[in-house]
């Protein structure tokens, strides 16, 4: 099977069940934003900060194919998997099972100091714009709220990875003394 298909070069592409959409749809923005998402995690994974955190972030990123599936799927008339309340159980665990071996924290931390815990940061404000994005198309179509929970933990987990893959190096944070 060739990659290429040559039908979305007028500026469309369809969706689940065959319905053509310009490549700027909201739907297409959100699941695309989804996307950049599953890759920057798949970016993290890449600094291995341990083989559990790339075992958990790679089931975070086959439950992002699941919610990218439910927003191509306009019509629902095909019947997907999905992700479960479960799943953000899962997410808020592993937030407080690394949070034990953090400091307090009492003011915003500086995004940076080390190349993993940038890219956490990073990540992190993709998952806020997926979020916006799932709600932006929920204005004008009917997005699953468990999605927009799952993605709003989500990026607390990357801010809880984030400090977690630095003070585990054995850096201090930096934080803003509001100046």
């Amino acid at each position: 099977m060739k990659v290429y298909t040559k039908t979305g070069d007028d500026g469309t592409t369809s969706l689940i069940g065959g319905k053509r959409v310009k490549k700027n749809n909201p739907r297409l923005e959100t699941y695309g934003t989804i996307d950049e998402l599953n890759s920057y995690l798949g970016l993290i994974a890449s600094y291995h900060i341990s083989t559990a955190i790339d075992e958990f972030i790679l089931d975070i990123q086959k439950k992002l194919m699941l919610v990218s599936s439910h927003i191509a799927n306009e019509d629902k008339k095909i019947v997907l998997p999905d992700i479960e309340i479960n799943d953000i159980t899962i997410i808020e665990n592993k937030i407080d099972e690394l949070s034990e071996s953090l400091p307090t924290l009492n003011s915003f931390v500086i995004p940076g100091g080390s190349q993993t815990a940038a890219f956490c940061n990073i990540t992190r404000t993709v998952c806020r714009r997926a979020e916006r994005n799932l709600i932006s198309l929920n204005e004008i179509a009917n997005v699953s709220a468990l999605h927009i929970q799952y993605f709003n933990r989500l990026s607390d987990f990357l801010f809880v990875l984030g400090r977690y893959s630095f003070v585990s190096s054995n850096l201090k944070e930096i934080y803003w003394n509001g100046k």
